[in-house]
Formats: C-alpha cells, sequence, structure tokens
C-alpha cells in the first residue's frame, strides 16, 4: 500500500521550484499535486494521457478544447487525452490533484 497525506506533499511541493509534484507512478497511473498561484499562469500542453483533476483549494477557471467551466474546491473535471486544456482567471491560488492514466508520458 501507498498512502499519502496532502499536508506533507504541500510541504514536499513547497520544497520545489516546480508547478507540479508527482507523488505517486506506477504502470497505468500517475498522480500529483499541482499548484499556481493567483494571477498565474498555466503553461502546461495537451497530454497524450487521459487526466482527471480534482480541485482541493483555490478558485479559477479551465478552458477545455474551447469551453470554460469555473472550478473551486471540490470541483472533478476530466480531460480526455490530446484535448488542449488550462487553467485560467486563477483568483485564489489553485492547489489541484492530477490523476493521469495511464502513467503521464507513458503513452508517448
Amino acid at each position: 500500500m501507498k498512502a499519502f497525506e496532502l499536508a506533507a506533499l504541500l510541504e514536499q511541493h513547497q520544497s520545489q521550484e516546480k508547478l507540479y509534484l508527482e507523488f505517486l507512478r506506477v504502470p497505468d497511473l500517475s498522480m500529483g499535486l499541482y499548484i499556481l498561484p493567483a494571477g498565474g499562469h498555466d503553461p502546461q500542453q495537451p497530454h497524450q494521457e487521459d487526466e482527471v483533476y480534482y480541485v482541493v483549494a483555490g478558485k479559477a477557471t479551465i478552458q477545455v478544447d474551447g469551453q470554460d467551466r469555473p472550478v473551486q474546491a471540490g470541483s472533478v473535471v476530466y480531460v480526455p487525452a490530446r484535448l488542449p486544456h488550462h487553467f485560467h482567471t486563477i483568483e485564489d491560488e489553485l492547489q489541484v490533484l492530477v490523476f493521469f492514466a495511464p502513467a503521464e508520458s507513458s503513452s508517448n
């Protein structure tokens, strides 16, 4: 079993200078914590994997394939592989758990 505590992941994320912290990788799944500051820019490009976002904290808008949807704590968004998507209009620091299936970059 592998188990994680959000508080520990947030602390680990703060110790690095990247937006994304991967904390789990197995062949069929990877997970990470993605944090974007209020007013920040989301630089991500489409992925080759299906992706699910679970918003832990914050408030923003996500655009998926040209469609906007507001997100906040408790929002869950599924993004199919290869669709353009990004967060924008980040009003409060956005903390997002990200699930990739299969593991990110394993299907390239």
